[in-house]
This record gives C-alpha cells, structure tokens and sequence, in this order.
C-alpha cells in the first residue's frame, strides 16, 4: 500500500497546468465577449452558461492541485509559487465573469423559462437559475450594489480587528504545568492543559486566559457590537424581515428551525446535567467551569497500525452496505489518502478534490485510537464527495456547509457505537462512552448555546436596546448558568467566554454543527435499525446541492423541523449517559 497521494490523476504534469492556465486565460477573453448580450436569444444563452461552467471547471482544477501540491510539502517553493498562481487566476475569473448575476437578474424569470422551453440543454441550469432568482428581491440597483462592493472592506473592519487581538496581540499570564515548570499559556496549548489531569494547572489556565478577556473587554464588545451594527444595516438595506433570515436565507432554512433547536436543547438540559453529575461523581468534588473537559476515562494505550485501523473501520461501516465499502476501500488503495505526518506537510486532517476526479484525504494518522476516528470521519467526506462527483452534473456536485458535516459524522457515531460494543474491557468501554458524549455535547449543547447567545444579541437590537459590554457578559453568563448550575459551579469569569468565540463573527453559522451532528446521530440510528435505509443514505451523499438541504433530509425520511427528531437525539444522547452509569457502577 501506497500512503502518499498521487496528485497526477487531477494534472499529470507541468506541460498540463501551464495549459490550462492558458486555455483559461482563452476562454476568458473569449467569455468577456457576452457582456451586455447575455440574453441576446437562448442558444447565445446557453454557450455562455457553457463557457462559463467549463472556466470554473478547470480554474477550480488547478486551484485544488496547486493547493493539494502545496499542503504535501508547504517548504516547495514551485507549488508555493503555483499556489499564488491559482489564487490569482480565481480572483481574475471571479472579477471577469462578476456582470453574469446582474445582468441576469436585471430581466425576469419568466424570460428564462422562454429560453429554457426553447433549448431544452437549458433544463439542467434552472435549478442554479431559480436559486439565483430567489434572491432578486434582495438585491439593489446597480449603483446601490456598487456602493455596498465598495463599503464592503470597511464593514469587515472589526472582524479584522478582532482577529488581530485574538491572533497578534494576545498574550496570557504565564502558569505552571503538570512538572511544576513555568510555561508559556497560549491560545493553541490552552485546551491541553484545560483538559489536564491535574486540577491546579486547569484552574490557571483557565484564569490567565479569562484574565486577558477581562482586561480586554471594553475593546472586544466595542468590535463584536460594530459587527452587530453591520450585520442588521446589510440585512435592512437588502430588505430582509430579520439579520436571522439573512443569514438563514441561502440555504432556505426558516427562522422557526433556529428557534426550535433551541428550544429543545434548553427543554433537554436536563441529560446534560446528569452526565456532569456522573463526572462530578468520578472525580469527587464540587465541579467548577474548569473542570468540564478533563477526560475522566482511561485513554487506552494499544497501538493501531494504519492497517488495523481500515480494517476497525470497515467493520463499523457494515451497515452502510457492500457497494459503500467496496468504493470506501478503492479510495484507500489507489492513492487517495496521504496517510502519515512528515515535515513540512500541512498539519491536522481534511478531505479536499475536484470535479471529475476522486476526492483526497490527508490525514496525520498517530496509531491510536484518535486516529481510526479521524480516518473514518475523513473519509466520510470523501464518499460525500464521490458519490455526488459520480451523480450529479458539475453544477450541482458540491454539497452546502449545512450537510457537510452529516456524512463524516454518521461515520463516526457507527464507529464509537462499534468500539462500545466490541471494546475489551470496562475502562475501555467507558473511555469510548465519554469520548461520544463529550463531541454531543461539544457539537450540540455548547453549540446551540453559542446560536442562542447570538440570537438574543441580534433581536436585543433590532428591538432598539443599546448593546453595552455588560449586557453582553450578563447575557452570556446567565446562559452558562442554564446550561450549568446548579450541578456546576458557573465561576464568574466564564461571562468573558463570548469574547474568544471567533465565530461570532460569521454570524448565525455555529447551529449548523448542531443540525449536522442530530441529522447524524438520526441517521446512523436508522441504518442500524431500518432495513434498506441505506439505499436513501447512498441516494442522499448523490444528491450534492440538488435539492435544498431541508429537503435533501426529508427525503430521508428526516424532518429536521420536526420536534419528535430533535428529541431523538437527545434521547440517544441519554441513553449512553445511563449507559455510562451502569458501566461505571459495576465491579
């Protein structure tokens, strides 16, 4: 077995990409030609959709290879030079080919749907053409937009500033380690030593880095409310009902789905509760915020050759069918998967392709347990991607950030309920237990509590209440003391948490994690226990940006709206919780 990637399947060598950044400067020049004549009549219409699909075909194409190439060994400097390349010739087609949406949408649909009944190689564009029209309403004159397009640097002005003090300028107090050793507390070792065995060293990490937020405040509300401000004047001005169905509008979810998911996480917080009180119990003593992410399992020690590894996950796979495992292993064994870390290769692990050809994995695999999970979450992305690339034309083949995470999810769930149940004794099974309730509550509790907090900032303005740093804190410290209290002791500092949450600033996103990791959780309780529910879910990873995602889910059977699937998974979630206590209780 091969573990590197064999990047010649996307451009075989450098003759290919030096032509094909030349055909893409072509076909550009060529392109440029429509403006102004767009919609001349339908088979006009028609090749410049063509063109225009085939530009971003192949800009795309050298995008990911230079990238791909680069992330292999980030010290080349050929493919660092590559890199700029396609960066720069994306920017060019996305500038080029900027007057397509206007023009369009200067006309009515109706004058589309002539043209498509008239050149039926139109139909496979009217999904993208209806989705593009759905937002007319929303769009401005030609000289309003160009004010908004050119304000738009200015409106990112206290993302940039707070990413400058969260990256450049951050610097916590010093504390001491598990040795007793002074060491440098930073942004990238705090969830270490938060996670430590040693309760002293939580306590000062926890404190150093709440220290710098306390100390920071006034200027961090001050850029987080300039956000608000921004984010309600763009929602208004584009005409919208809230700065919510904005930032819900592309993905057509309704406001009422937001709503609801919190609604039931707070209606569930009681399971929450009790997993802290059998953690309280395994650690004996009053638990504080600090205590919340040290793992009180025994991490198993065994060693897991990569091999071992495929082989685990295959096994966990099972219900998802032959034809997924037989297409699963081809990837691993025709060198889709960069598998082992090496210098100057890109760190952490992802799954990233092209249209046309099979998606790619890197991976850091470490041979421990960790690294199976990672494995089979990684290639959940990667059987997304091949199925979709395999079904579905080049305009539809991508799937959208609100599905993404379905696939690599239902992944791991099959996998930690395989290692549950197969797991050689109790300290294993446990460590595998906590590990799945810990990413549930990482992945929808914490998550939905981050989308509640943003909602209330939002409606608080929009309602005409001044937003102040003290109304931040306290609204985010009373949420704790929901989520929390009083199983845990809600410290104070914890009010200055908001405030190191960079997502804050992509507003109305971190729900996403949370419907991702339910839909999963649903899912992977179905192939277990439905029988061919696995020909909807390989229908489903096919279908790409097809349909809407709320649709896409229906199909399965799968009403993420619905009151009755929200309260599944969190009933999925206790069932491992009273799992746990049974395991925990016995000799």
């Amino acid at each position: 077995m091969n573990y590197t990637w064999d990047l010649t399947k996307i451009i075989k060598n450098d003759t290919e990409y030096k032509s094909i950044l030349k055909e893409i400067n072509r076909l550009l020049d060529e392109f440029i030609k429509y403006k102004g004549s767009l919609l001349k009549d339908e088979n006009t219409f028609y090749d410049a959709l063509e063109m225009q699909k085939k530009i971003d075909m192949l800009a795309e194409k050298l995008y990911v290879y230079s990238y791909l190439s680069y992330y292999e060994n980030m010290g080349n400097k050929k493919y660092q030079e590559y890199k700029e390349t396609a960066t720069s010739i994306y920017e060019k087609v996305e500038s080029l080919t900027s007057f397509v949406n206007p023009e369009l949408l200067s006309n009515d649909f109706s004058l589309i749907e002539e043209y498509i009944s008239k050149n039926k190689k139109l139909e496979i564009y009217r999904r993208a053409l209806e989705n593009l029209f759905r937002f007319k309403e929303h769009i401005l004159s030609e000289k309003e937009e160009k004010i908004l397009s050119d304000a738009s640097e200015a409106f990112k002005t206290s993302t940039n500033a707070y990413e400058a003090i969260d990256n450049v300028d951050i610097k916590f107090d010093k504390i001491k380690n598990e040795n007793n050793e002074e060491v440098e507390l930073t942004p990238y070792n705090y969830g270490g030593f938060l996670s430590s065995k040693n309760r002293d060293v939580r306590k000062s990490a926890f404190e150093s880095e709440y220290k710098f937020y306390r100390e920071h405040i006034n200027t961090i509300s001050a850029l987080y409310i300039g956000n608000v401000k921004t984010d309600a004047f763009i929602s208004r001005t584009r005409k919208y009902n809230s700065i919510l169905e904005s930032f819900l509008f592309d993905d057509k979810v309704d406001t009422k789905l937001y709503k609801n998911l919190i609604k039931i996480t707070n209606d569930n917080l009681e399971y929450l509760k009790n997993y802290y009180k059998l953690k309280e119990r395994s650690l004996g003593y009053k638990l504080h915020m600090y205590d919340l992410y040290v793992n009180t399992s025994v991490v198993p020690k065994k060693v897991i050759e990569y091999e071992d590894g495929i082989k685990v996950v295959n096994e966990a796979l099972k219900p998802l069918g032959s034809e997924y495992l037989d297409a699963f292993n081809r990837l691993l064994n025709t060198r889709c998967v960069d598998v082992f870390p090496k210098a100057k290769k890109r760190s952490g692990a992802y799954e990233w392709g092209t249209y046309g050809v099979d998606p790619y994995v890197s991976l850091n695999y470490e041979k421990n347990v960790d690294s199976v999970s990672t494995l089979a979450h990684e290639m959940g992305h990667a059987m997304h991607s091949y199925y979709s690339y395999k079904t579905q034309d080049y305009l539809y083949a991508s799937y959208p950030i609100f599905l993404a995470e379905i696939a690599s999810t239902v992944n791991e769930v099959l996998l930690s309920n395989y290692l549950i149940d197969k797991a050689d004794n109790k300290d294993e099974k446990i460590y595998h237990l906590v590990d799945f309730l810990d990413k549930f509550k990482a992945t929808v509790y914490r998550q939905v509590m981050f989308a509640e907090f943003e909602d209330i900032i939002h409606e608080k303005y929009e309602n005409g209440e001044v937003l102040t740093k003290d109304l931040l804190c306290d609204t985010y410290l009373e949420l704790n003391k929901k989520h929390f209290a009083p199983v845990i002791e809600v410290d104070e500092d914890i009010q200055f948490e908001w405030a190191r949450i960079p997502h804050f600033y992509t507003p109305f996103y971190v729900y996403k994690y949370a419907t991702g990791f339910i839909s999963a959780l649903i899912i992977a309780d179905k192939l277990v226990n439905e029988k061919d529910f696995k020909d909807k879910y390989i229908k489903f990873l096919s279908s790409g940006s097809s349909k809407y995602p709320l649709d896409l889910l229906n199909d399965l059977g799968i009403d993420i709206t619905d009151t009755k699937v929200l309260n599944r998974a969190f009933e999925l979630f206790n069932e491992k919780v009273i799992l746990l206590d049974k395991i925990e209780k016995e000799e």
